[in-house]
Order: C-alpha cells, then structure tokens, then sequence
C-alpha cells in the first residue's frame, strides 16, 4: 500500500546527492566504472589524537553514562572547548547561553528554522548556496527568497538587491563564507554589513562556517562575530565535519544570539536526544588540538587544488586558486551554453566522471560545475586527465 507524502515533501525538489547517486547507480547498471569527484566528504582518516581519545572514552569503565542518551548528562568539556577555541581563533568570548553543541550543520540548519520560523514567514538564501537552507524553511512551512551570488560581484551576497519588503518580512537571512560551491571569501566589511542589514530590519543573520579552517596561502577566515554588536542579531554554524575530517561523526556548534540559540535548543531538546557522549569529548579534544590538527589536512587540499586548477587551466580554463573550502568552482565549457546538467551528464556517460552540476545549488549556479577536492591523488588526476581529454 503506498501512501501519499505529506505537503512539505511535496514541495522539496530532489535533493542534490540523491539525485546524483541515483545517476551514478543508473550509470554502474550499464557497465561505466564511475570516478566520484562530487561530494565533500574527506577521504583522509580522522586524525589519530581523535581515535584515540574515543578508543579511551567509549571503553572507560569509570564513565557509566558513556553509553546513554548524550542530552542527559552531556560532557561539560564540548562547549568549553568551543568557546576556548573562539577566544584563541577569533578572539570572541562567549557566554553558556551563547553556545548550543549540534550534530554537524545540516541537522542544525533545519533545526534551527524550526525554531524561529512560523507557517508563512520569509527566510533569505543566496544562490548558488546548500540546499538545506530551504529545506529547513519548508519544514518550518516558510518560504525562501532567494538572492543571486553573481560571478561580477565576487560571489557576494548583495544587501541592496534584497526588495524593502523582503527585509520587512524576513526571519532569516543566510550567508556562508568561506563559501559552498563558489569557494568565495568575505572580507571583515562584508560581515560588518550584514550585521548592520541585520539590527536594520531586525532579522537574524545565521552565518554558516562550515570551511572557515579549510584554508590556504595564509588566508585566515573571519567569523562574523568578530564584528561589534553582531551577538545582537547573528549566529554561526561551525562544523568539525571537514576541518578535521569528521563527517561521519557529526560534531559541531552554532553560537551567537542568546535568543536564538535558545530555540535551537529548545527544538533540540524535543527531536533529538544529543550526541554519544564519547563523541563529545573527542569534538573537544579535536578543538583544543586545533593548531596541529588542521594544517596537515590543510596541506593535503592544498597539494590537490594546485592540481586541479593545474590540470584545468592546462587545458583552457582561466581559475584562480581558491584560498579556501575543499573544492574547484568552474564554468562549463562553452560548447554547451551554460547547461551544467548536459555537461555533468555528457562527462558522466562518456568518461564515467561524476561532478557536481551547480544548477543543483540552485537557478543562478547554472553555467558552473563543482569538483571536491576529497578523493585520493590517483582518483583525482585519473578523473581530471578524464575530463581534460572529453573537453
């Protein structure tokens, strides 16, 4: 007996990965060996500081909870180490009502439109951006407005092309940098705009960090927080997931707002039951190890940037190095007229290459496809000289 989907899946589009991963399955079924340089879910292992400080944490006999629900006795260490690790990175200091340990980002994403958003409220995403922006609003029963990253403006996000009724209306207003897919960055000015845009038409800017450590060439990413005032009106997602290769374990935080993290809290409390606390201490040691855990990472993207956009640029492409994230943002080539979706279906019928068409990050990431840069060496070249070799 099939039954019918509720309103809210109704109105999702496919979602990205899924979507892809059934093209790849589809691909296999007629024989194509199939390169993944799609997703960004570091090939690296967690470093071994992590593993072991599990290795102790999930065997400890002294620690009767250690296998419970991680919300009731959650490990005090997590969010001390968040907040150590903000005054050291940034320089912001942080109060306990400030700080909401998450399960990585997406979750948190959701979870937190959930809890500020009502039926028929407006959230404001930029595009090309992470679909789970607008998943989170149509969970919530909202509804997106979205705002074009232009390639003529540096991908950033423009204030003024926001309608005044928009802003009016607005809960939400989301912006990432480091940014996915586009790789953009956002100088100090930026920031201290939104922030401004924010205490303005008193909407909450939630800033997804999610690569702010993914960095390179000396580039250090800010945090929004950094900016006066911005704890008045603005949060941040910060994931461990990609700067110390810890996807699968799903560790992370959002900080800011008292107010606002307070109802990401409270949403939590009511649909999850937090983190395994072994899980905890390890994100914790993770954060008071970060000087020495992140650049080797760092050093591995590196080396795979410099050849990626070698191998692209080699073949007639014009990319800088991106100074940040774990990917390569780059247009199609021209013979297909800016149609991502052909071209990533071309590049994977033809050589078994699977890349990521930005028409999937939304109407404005048409004309642009993404390569991550989390594949082994081997795997990364072989699909390069593969690409190199159709175009």
């Amino acid at each position: 007996m099939d039954f019918e989907r509720s309103q809210r899946l109704q109105k999702l589009p496919p979602y990205l990965f899924a979507a892809l991963r059934q093209k790849m399955a589809a691909a296999r079924e007629r024989g194509i060996k199939v390169i993944r340089i799609d997703i960004g879910d570091p090939d690296t292992a967690t470093p071994d500081l992590i593993v072991q400080e599990m290795q102790k944490r999930i065997a400890d006999p002294g620690d009767p909870d250690r296998h419970r629900y991680g919300c009731d006795r959650p490990a005090a260490e997590f969010p001390e180490a968040i907040k150590s690790f903000y005054k050291r990175r940034w320089g912001v200091s942080l109060k306990d009502e400030q700080v909401s340990i998450t399960t990585g980002s997406k979750d948190a994403i959701v979870q937190f439109a959930l809890g500020v958003m009502n039926p028929g409220d407006v959230a404001i995403a930029p595009v090309p951006g992470y679909p789970t922006y607008n998943i989170g609003h149509v969970f919530a029963g909202g509804f997106t407005h979205q705002v074009p990253l232009k390639p003529e403006n540096g991908f950033l996000l423009d204030f003024d092309a926001i309608p005044a009724e928009v802003a009016r209306l607005a809960k939400i207003l989301w912006i990432s940098y480091p940014n996915n897919p586009t790789t953009a960055i956002a100088p100090m000015e930026f920031f201290s705009r939104a922030v401004e845009f924010g205490r303005k038409h008193n909407v909450i800017i939630a800033h997804d960090a999610a690569y702010s450590e993914n960095t390179y060439d000396g580039y250090v990413s800010p945090s929004i927080l950094q900016v006066p005032g911005a704890e008045d009106v603005a949060v941040e997602f910060f994931s461990l997931s990609k700067a110390f290769s810890m996807t699968g374990w799903r560790a992370g935080s959002v900080v800011g707002n008292a107010s606002a993290v307070s109802a990401l809290k409270t949403v939590k409390d009511n649909v999850d039951n937090g983190q395994l606390r072994a899980i905890q201490f390890c994100a914790a040691a993770a954060l008071n190890n970060a000087e020495t855990l992140v650049p080797p990472i760092n050093a591995i993207y590196q080396r795979r940037r410099d050849m990626a956009v070698g191998a692209l640029n080699a073949a007639g492409w014009r990319l800088a190095k991106p100074k940040a994230t774990i990917y390569i943002w780059a247009p199609v080539p021209e013979r297909y007229k800016g149609d991502s979706g052909a071209f990533a279906t071309d590049l994977l019928e033809t050589t078994g290459v699977m890349v990521t068409p930005g028409r999937g990050y939304g109407q404005w990431g048409e004309g642009f496809f993404r390569i991550s840069l989390t594949y082994p060496d081997a795997v990364l070249k072989e699909a390069l000289d593969r690409i190199v070799a159709m175009t």
